[in-house]
């Protein structure tokens, strides 16, 4: 399926796993829309530059409802319709239980869940009256089988999977998708900082034993894309880490 003319809407795709769907997409043929809650980078839009797709920055915080209904209008405004929504936008603060503040559950539910729902809460409306649409929640292995020290993150992942299965129930008979990803261990620029030892200890446990790359999650996601008769599901793709 060629994605030429079609406009995808990606949150927290200033680096990482984000930009590597934008740019995947972009290769495609589609318009693609950053968003990030700081400025992005100039070297980071160049990238685009031999892409034949628009590229659109929205900068600004998903967890604020009204924010999200800004950014889907002004979408919609300048592309005429938006065809892929990808809920990407996620953020941690690890720590175990009995230490963890209702600042850090908070803020991670409400970045990672919340913000899901604000984006798909608003660009639904959109997808049913152009009667075709496709919407991917980027979830994780660890809201499928928790991890110590994650409770807040493993609880908005969670929650992104019965979400999942919930809209996609509501908006299928008017052709729209609804679906998750669930990365394992992906190899970014958030885990090349992490100390070589770490890394081993993920090796040992990935029967594929190698790193999952962000272009294994854009292969993902194009596919998912390009299928009109997959809804509800979950994708893991892990390596074999979780089967």
């Amino acid at each position: 399926m060629t994605f030429k003319d079609k406009t995808v809407m990606i949150t927290g795709s200033r680096r990482g796993i984000g930009l590597g769907l934008a740019l995947a997409f972009a290769k495609e043929g589609a318009n693609v829309v950053l968003n990030a809650t700081s400025d992005i980078d100039q070297s980071v839009l160049d990238k685009f530059s031999d892409y034949s797709g628009q590229v659109m920055t929205f900068i600004g915080d998903i967890s604020n409802f009204s924010l999200a209904e800004e950014m889907v209008k002004e979408v919609k405004e300048r592309f005429g319709q938006i065809d892929i929504l990808i809920n990407n936008a996620g953020i941690t603060r690890d720590g175990l239980l009995m230490r963890m503040s209702e600042k850090d559950f908070d803020d991670v539910i409400n970045v990672n869940l919340k913000g899901c729902f604000n984006m798909t809460r608003f660009v639904v409306p959109v997808m049913l009256k152009q009667r075709f649409g496709t919407i991917i929640n980027m979830t994780s292995i660890v809201g499928i089988t928790g991890n110590p020290g994650q409770s807040n993150y493993a609880a908005s992942k969670a929650g992104l999977i019965g979400f999942t299965k919930s809209v996609a129930k509501e908006v299928a008979p008017r052709g729209v998708t609804v679906n998750a990803v669930a990365p394992g261990f992906i190899e970014t620029d958030m885990t090349d900082a992490l100390p070589e030892k770490v890394k081993e200890e993920w090796l040992k446990m990935i029967p594929l034993k190698k790193l999952g790359q962000v272009q294994d999650i854009a292969q993902t996601c194009l596919f998912l894309a390009s299928s009109s008769y997959i809804t509800g599901q979950v994708i893991e793709v892990n390596g074999g880490l979780h089967t």
